[in-house]
């Protein structure tokens, strides 16, 4: 039974057993969803999607398989891209704001059932898209429903939220932002960070913290007497190389490698954290800053000489550089090579440093013929798209004992 949608669901990365189907098949025998295609969502996703951040892609299927029995305060695809005005919402809030406080007293008086029944009644009837006006469900308008619009409470469809007055939303994706595969913040490179734990006590540094059990331990040998036994505080021992592409393509990326070099040096239980930045590829200087002014750099035998292969290493860039900037001895045209190619400078921190994994923030699938770079660089290093999920896998990597 619902056999499309189970393979819909697969398809969007849910990863279904095929117990947990057939429980699903048992609750709908048992009449758990008592003929209802809401109730059916909630005990389906209760039963199928074992994550919230899995939650989005169960809606995708979910939309995708029933789409042609909606709920009739659902919505359709076609629906939402008409109501798509998001670049708008700003110069719409602007226009409307004096017909909005004019009608702020009139929002404690609308009829939630009749704007409700209203709205069902135009979902059947509309067949085209509609902005401003007062009738139909649209952007921009004074009607009860659509968003954007100068209208306070109704139904917001789709869009953003803008005056937080509606008393009903529909069409809204409300757990895209919970996906592991998207784009990562500071908070969540925060959270992903805190897998790089390796604790020590052999640590140079005082014994500020009291041990309980070499306290009970003491005193019960010393006949009842207390006698108070300190030890080193478990410390943090990861140490953190952090190398950063900077400038040319990665210009799109800045706020994002401005979150991880936050996070990187917000998160300080690490013993010692380093970060320096390259252009393009890494060659025989490393930049301080990432404006990579000539000059303002260590040279990177330097690097090698003075920061132990102890360390762990995360180089973050796109890996769009051009062959000649890969395998050139020249082919640094911001600064010196050192006489040997990116790509020997690139062997050259694998064979220095042992825990090293790159992060790509628009990395291609598999081996792209049409991106060489890139891929010599994944035949070089462990490399992971800059999701919370491929930065949680490195940290696994970089802590991993093999």
């Amino acid at each position: 039974m619902f056999s499309k949608f189970f393979y819909t669901c697969k398809s969007k990365g849910l990863n279904i057993t095929l117990s947990e189907w057939l429980t699903l098949q048992e609750a709908l025998d048992k009449g758990l969803c008592e003929g209802s295609l809401t109730q059916f969502y909630y005990v389906a996703r209760m039963i199928l999607v074992k994550s919230e951040t899995d939650f989005d892609k169960f809606d995708m299927a979910f939309e995708e398989c029933f789409k042609a029995v909606q709920h009739e305060t659902e919505v359709g695809a076609q629906m939402l891209r008409w109501l798509d005005k998001s670049d708008m919402m700003e110069l719409a809030h602007e226009e409307a704001r004096d017909h909005l406080n004019k009608m702020e007293g009139e929002a404690q008086q609308i009829d939630k059932d009749d704007v409700e029944e209203t709205f069902k009644q135009r979902l059947k009837d509309q067949d085209s898209e509609h902005n401003g006006g007062s009738y139909w469900i649209g952007t921009m308008g004074k009607t009860s429903f659509g968003n954007m619009g100068g209208n306070v409470g109704g139904v917001r469809v789709g869009g953003k939220t803008g005056y937080q007055s509606a008393f009903s939303v529909v069409g809204a994706r409300k757990y895209r932002d919970f996906r592991d595969d998207k784009v990562i913040d500071n908070r969540q490179f925060q959270l992903a960070l805190r897998r790089l734990r390796q604790f020590s006590t052999k640590l140079d540094i005082p014994k500020t913290e009291l041990d309980i059990n070499g306290t009970i331990d003491k005193t019960c040998n010393n006949g009842g007497y207390l006698q108070i036994v300190m030890e080193k505080p478990r410390k943090n021992a990861v140490k953190l190389l952090l190398l950063m592409d900077s400038g040319g393509t990665m210009i799109p990326y800045t706020n994002l490698l401005n979150d991880l070099f936050q996070a990187v040096h917000k998160s300080n239980h690490y013993k010692d954290v380093k970060t320096y930045y390259f252009h393009n590829c890494i060659y025989s200087k490393l930049y301080k800053t990432p404006e990579c002014e000539n000059g303002d750099w260590v040279d990177t035998e330097w690097l090698f000489r003075n920061v132990d292969s102890d360390y762990k290493v995360i180089i973050v860039g796109d890996a769009a550089m051009a062959p000649e900037e890969l395998y050139s001895t020249t082919g640094n045209y911001r600064g010196p090579n050192g006489g040997l190619s990116g790509y020997e400078w690139l062997q050259l921190m694998k064979r220095h440093y042992k825990k090293i994994v790159w992060m790509n923030p628009k990395m291609a699938p598999g081996h792209a013929p049409w991106r060489e770079a890139e891929t010599a660089v994944k035949n070089l290093f462990p490399m992971y798209k800059l999701t919370v999920k491929g930065l949680n896998e490195a940290m696994y990597k970089l802590m991993s004992n093999k």
